[in-house]
This record gives C-alpha cells, sequence and structure tokens, in this order.
C-alpha cells in the first residue's frame, strides 16, 4: 500500500532566479492539500536580488503556506526530535548547499533541517539549480544519488552552449519524486534531455 505525504518541510536556498517558480510549485502543492512548512537559508532570507526582495519572499511563503518561514539553526533543530515533516524537499538546491549536505556541514537552517531530519530515517528530495554541478560539485551528486534517503528530481542541463556545467532540476516533477521518494523509490530516469 502506497504511504502518503502530508506534512513537508519546504528548504529554499539562494538559487534566486528559481525562486518565482518554486513558488508556483508551492501554491500547487498547498492546493492539493499538502501542509508546507518553509525553511529559508539565511542568504535567501536576508538577501535582495534583480530577482526580487527577500522579505517579499518571506511574506509571499507565509501567506500562501500560512507557516512563517524558520530561518535560523535554532528553529529548525527541533523539527527533527519532534518527528514534523514527512518529508523534506530541499528546491532550488545550490552548489552550496548541496556540497555541504555531501560533506555533514549543518551550517544554515536548511542542512541543519536536512540532518534532523534524516535521523527520522525519512526521505529528503533535492531539487537542483547550480551553474556548477558538472564541475566540482559532480562529486557531491555522486555522494547523495548513494546516500540512504536522499532521492533527486529528474534533473538536466538547462542550456549547454552558455552554461556548460548548469543542471536545473524538471519543476514539473516535484510532486511525483516526493510521492516515490516517500515510498523510498527514485523517480527515474533521473537523468532528463536539456530542458527547452
Amino acid at each position: 500500500m502506497e504511504k502518503k505525504v502530508k506534512n513537508i518541510g519546504f528548504a529554499i536556498t539562494g538559487s534566486f532566479c528559481t525562486h518565482e517558480k518554486i513558488l508556483d510549485e508551492i501554491k500547487n502543492l498547498v492546493e492539493k492539500g499538502y501542509k508546507i512548512y518553509p525553511i529559508l537559508t539565511t542568504n535567501s532570507a536576508e538577501i535582495d536580488t534583480r530577482f526580487g526582495k527577500a522579505e517579499d519572499l518571506i511574506q509571499h511563503l507565509e501567506k500562501i503556506t500560512n507557516n512563517k518561514p524558520m530561518t535560523t539553526i535554532v528553529e529548525v533543530e527541533p523539527t527533527g526530535p519532534k518527528n514534523m515533516f514527512d518529508i523534506i524537499v530541499v528546491a532550488p538546491c545550490t552548489g552550496n548547499t548541496l556540497a555541504k549536505m555531501a560533506n555533514g556541514i549543518n551550517d544554515t537552517a536548511v542542512t541543519m533541517a536536512v540532518k534532523a531530519h534524516l535521523r527520522n530515517n525519512k526521505p529528503v528530495v533535492i531539487g537542483i539549480s547550480t551553474n556548477d554541478a558538472l564541475g566540482l560539485n559532480f562529486n557531491n551528486i555522486a555522494t547523495l544519488v548513494n546516500t540512504k534517503n536522499i532521492y533527486f528530481i529528474p534533473f538536466g542541463q538547462d542550456d549547454f552552449e552558455n552554461k556548460p556545467k548548469s543542471l536545473v532540476a524538471d519543476w514539473n516533477l516535484l510532486e511525483e519524486t516526493m510521492i516515490q521518494a516517500y515510498n523510498h523509490i527514485q523517480i527515474q530516469p533521473i537523468l532528463i534531455k536539456e530542458k527547452e
């Protein structure tokens, strides 16, 4: 019998160009009845960019989810002992966060939330969005692909001519990846053709 995902810790890192798309995905999940608990890295919570203001992101997330985003290690550490989430999604996941997860570095709200969640033997879904995935971070992807309870949203090169080392998840596969991961299955194929 397939288990059902209900409570999602949704961790957002600093791939700022992807935030608008992720907000749309979160809204879709909420409309389908999922309970979303936002978690932000310090960069996502504090840095204003040409893609938007940090405060607007926080307010938008709170409005969509009816939950105040968690932004500190102190806020997220108890989520593991309290067994708060069925699953954690890290999307977008930057190369920086990817590297930290692969090497056990827990110095942000997102990486600490992942660590706290994994102690419960529950799945973490990663949606990568990084310009160095096929560079120095390729080793970290391989490490995480082979790590228990870590699952990837299928990904591909988004612009191989101008950004030959860049990979981005196919956000349309987020929900299906979550459902499969919650049942301890990596959705396949994990590698997709270049995104249009």
